[in-house]
């Protein structure tokens, strides 16, 4: 636990204080929780995503836009910016980048968390039997936004030392070494991992750091409807899927993300893959239940493994 941390390891209030945040892809689940998680620590947000009080994305779900993120980064003791954005174009994002850089001068942590590619996956099927559009629509969402954004939002951040990205994913490179059920979402969630790696390369001499953060099985608003329950009764869903015991709320990897940018140290990250269950023991941050999951660490041992242990063992 740092000394800029609390009991539950989250950054204490103001640890961020004067940083500034571009939260890409901040309408709901984990791009929500992070933006929220800077703010508590001090942090001026700008959230952005396609969904608004006015205007849905393809998704079609309009139950959290990113006005009311922005209003709960504010909330929480940040400052809370939304700005509607569609970061597969490019002058939309030149003109996020022109904002925060007109009204702050500087970009201190990025965190890429687009995609919104659900809908479009069916897993089991070959790659041929994929629909065509769909499969690159999904390397749209979740490697081509990716790479907008930075290339505009890079040149702003490196201004100063110190600045960190967060390419936000599914897996780590250790776990993604094995076939994640789809040719197009296999794709589209290593990319991030890569472009991590290879942004580190490019930042070196900058003192500003890449990173690539994979939440474990994250209790999103998406993943609570699909098993018919609340964040309050989320355990109900282990009597069908007793999987579900190893998930984590949204929190866990928000607060792994406010942890790396409170650290002075963060470089020795530099290029690393990393989980919320990774970051949660070397920071010694909790999920809101005060337990730590380590979901890719069941998954690598009992699934893959053969261990003979329990969801509740990795908790």
């Amino acid at each position: 636990m740092t000394e800029a941390s609390t009991p539950s390891g989250a950054p204490r209030t103001a640890a961020l204080a004067g940083r500034i945040a571009l939260v890409a892809g901040a309408t709901r689940g984990a791009g929500r929780a992070i933006a929220v998680q800077l703010g508590a620590a001090g942090a001026t947000v700008y959230v952005t995503g396609r969904t608004t009080r006015t205007a849905a994305s393809e998704v079609g779900r309009t139950t959290e836009t990113i006005e009311e993120t922005a209003e709960l980064v504010t909330a929480a003791g940040g400052t809370g910016i939304a700005v509607p954005a569609d970061h597969l174009d490019p002058e939309q994002v030149r003109a996020v980048v022109e904002q925060i850089d007109t009204q702050q001068g500087r970009l201190d942590v990025l965190v890429n968390d687009l995609w919104g590619g659900e809908h479009l996956v069916v897993f089991g099927k070959k790659m041929w039997e994929t629909e065509l559009d769909h499969g690159l629509r999904m390397l749209e969402l979740g490697v081509k936004s990716h790479i907008i954004t930075s290339w505009h939002a890079l040149p702003l951040l490196i201004r100063n030392p110190g600045g960190l990205v967060v390419e936000i994913t599914d897996g780590t490179a250790a776990t993604n070494r094995r076939f994640r059920e789809n040719f197009f979402y296999d794709l589209a969630k290593n990319g991030p991992i890569r472009m991590a790696a290879n942004l580190a390369h490019d930042l070196e001499g900058t003192g500003c750091t890449a990173v690539s953060l994979t939440p474990g099985w994250l209790r999103s608003e998406q993943m609570l409807e699909h098993f018919g329950v609340t964040e309050a009764n989320w355990r109900d869903a282990t009597a069908k899927v007793p999987d579900f015991a190893v998930s984590e709320s949204p929190l866990y990897v928000a607060r792994a993300v406010a942890s790396l940018a409170a650290d002075p140290e963060v470089h020795r990250w530099n290029g690393r893959s990393l989980s919320s269950g990774e970051l949660a023991r070397e920071y010694g941050f909790t999920d809101v239940d005060g337990s730590r999951p380590d979901a890719w660490g069941y998954i690598e041992e009992v699934r893959h493994g053969g261990a003979d242990r329990t969801p509740d063992d990795y908790r």
